[in-house]
């Protein structure tokens, strides 16, 4: 406990899902909170987005840790609304000092439209250099940045998933290339930061039990072979993305590297790939 004391993250996407879990655990350790979420629908999206009252709810986890949460609707593909908001965060809670980009959809479907592409990129990979563009005025020496990849973002689209179809659709193709370029931008930015000792780290998951994986879309990527397929069908499969026999991990056991790579403990760790996978990138040869 405490290794966060005094210290000040940002964080997005954090209504729900590894967002809320991602805040709520740095506020554990110490840290008051800058959270934003878009609290809307996105049309190419077929799953349900978070809500205001799923961003409330992040505010109230944190401030039941004793720590302070300044929470806004905002889109991270709006940089103008975005810098904004930060800004006054900043000023009020007197600092920041980590950056956790971590919003993010998947809209999966050979029936999602070509606009389908641009909003899982415009999301994944866009809203990412936003958050991060927005926040590196104000960090300084020991600051940290840390993004959310995807293991399964990184699997080339033509090789599918375990031979099992790669993430379908021009969303799919949007978030695999968002999710890629996630993995060059950070090795790119971590030396442009080093000489200024802050450091900048991906953390790729594989399946995660939150509403991204638990939609019928993306049970249709696992169940190929079904209509309709149900939560139970898809665990079926869930497990060959793993070489540990498990159908995915949860929010929290991404969440604790989160809490690691923001804190002093990893003073001298810059430019990782850090997979939380269970071995799934080993089996797919990633």
């Amino acid at each position: 406990m405490g290794r966060m004391t005094g210290k000040v993250a940002f964080v997005t996407g954090a209504a729900r899902g590894q967002g809320r879990s991602h805040a709520v655990h740095l506020a554990d350790e110490g840290a008051d909170l800058v959270i934003v979420d878009i609290g809307a629908d996105i049309d190419t999206n077929a799953y349900p987005l978070a809500t205001k009252e799923d961003l409330d709810e992040t505010v109230r986890l944190v401030e039941k840790s004793g720590r302070r949460a300044i929470a806004g609707q905002v889109d991270v593909r709006d940089r103008v609304s975005l810098k904004k908001f930060l800004d006054n965060a900043v000023a009020e809670l007197g600092g920041l000092h980590v950056v956790v980009a971590n919003a993010g959809i998947c809209p999966l479907g050979n029936d999602v439209p070509v606009q389908g592409f641009a909003d899982a990129f415009d999301v994944d990979f866009v809203g990412v250099v936003n958050t991060v563009h927005v926040a590196l005025s104000h960090l300084t020496a020991g600051g940290s940045v840390i993004i959310t990849g995807s293991v399964a973002g990184l699997v080339p689209q033509a090789g599918g998933v375990n031979g099992m179809g790669g993430l379908q659709g021009p969303g799919g193709d949007g978030y695999g290339l968002a999710k890629k370029m996630v993995r060059d931008y950070t090795r790119s930015l971590a030396l442009t930061m080093g000489p200024s000792l802050i450091r900048v780290n991906a953390i790729h998951p594989t399946n995660v039990d939150t509403d991204m994986l638990q939609n019928s879309a993306m049970y249709r990527t696992f169940r190929p072979d079904l209509p309709e397929p149900t939560r139970e069908d898809a665990e079926v499969t869930f497990p060959f993305m793993q070489a540990m026999p498990i159908p995915y991990v949860q929010a929290a056991d991404i969440s604790h590297a989160v809490v690691y790579l923001a804190s002093d403990e990893s003073r001298y760790v810059t430019g990782q790939q850090l997979f939380v996978d269970a071995g799934a990138s080993l089996k797919l040869g990633i």
